[in-house]
């Protein structure tokens, strides 16, 4: 399993509003979709690389960084979901990239949902993966609390150790160490300052469960068997409220299925996009 950047697969920036966007890009001359990955917290688009390598010559693929994430600039610094859905939609347009299928895993998915929540013309589809529409507790507000608390006081190695362990499955842990370096690699790329910012912005989203019904395109929704963070009631919320939703589950992942079995995600992928050509 390949983590790096390949010869097909460009780099590239783009002003938005007060921030510089990076993004990866692996065109076609004539797609038939255009696939755009929103990784999750606190990741960024490295996390797809394996992605954008396995999808065919007619899908134009690519991942962007979130505000704040990566290589992506901070702006003014004042981060929400809808801040991060507002951005998509401007990168959207900006390229010209007409309707778009989008796949999101986590926050990703929180951004894909709210985005289609504000504009759902710009949207020909959804990947919905280990990701929910809710939003959060006060117990999970708290949660979100206290890590930024911890982040302050022992830094970001204490919390990328704990962050791979929570949203690993065992066997990814056992036998994919290079996931575990990406997701270390990840977190000590962002600023600590964007960590907490996105935790904030994490405890205030929104919740999008009463716009599900509106969802009039096709969406696949995905999770890890054995996801410790997004649970399958919460999964079935998802297919039971949006009209065209189908459900795969992947076994033996946990919160990060793209990269700890790219093969069998990567498969469900294409083929849903093959469903809706």
């Amino acid at each position: 399993m390949r983590l790096i950047k390949t010869s097909t697969i460009k780099r590239r920036r783009i002003r938005i509003g007060d921030i510089n966007i990076a993004y990866t890009i692996k065109d076609s001359i004539a797609p038939i979709h255009t696939l755009i990955f929103i990784h999750g917290f606190p990741f960024n688009k490295n996390s797809w690389t394996v992605q954008l390598e396995a999808m065919p010559p007619d899908v134009r693929a690519i991942a962007v960084d979130v505000r704040g994430h990566g290589r992506s600039t901070m702006g003014h610094g004042y981060f929400s979901i809808d801040v991060f859905a507002k951005d998509l939609l401007v990168f959207i347009q900006k390229l010209q990239l007409g309707r778009v299928v989008v796949c999101g895993v986590s926050m990703g998915g929180y951004i894909a949902l709210r985005a289609f929540e504000l504009a759902p013309e710009h949207f020909s589809g959804l990947i919905l993966s280990d990701t929910h529409s809710q939003a959060d507790d006060n117990a999970a507000k708290q949660k979100r609390f206290d890590t930024i608390q911890s982040l302050l006081r022992h830094g970001k190695r204490v919390f990328s150790i704990n962050f791979m362990e929570n949203v690993l499955a065992e066997r990814a842990r056992r036998e994919r160490p290079e996931v575990a370096e990406l997701i270390k690699q990840s977190i000590r790329r962002n600023e600590l300052r964007s960590i907490c910012s996105t935790l904030l912005a994490l405890a205030s989203r929104t919740d999008t469960t009463a716009s599900l019904p509106d969802i009039h395109v096709p969406v696949l929704v995905v999770r890890g068997s054995d996801d410790r963070i997004t649970t399958r009631a919460q999964a079935d919320l998802l297919v039971e409220r949006i009209p065209q939703a189908t459900y795969t589950e992947i076994p033996e992942c946990g919160h990060l299925p793209n990269l700890e079995d790219p093969t069998r995600f990567n498969a469900e992928i294409v083929s849903f996009l093959r469903r809706i050509d």
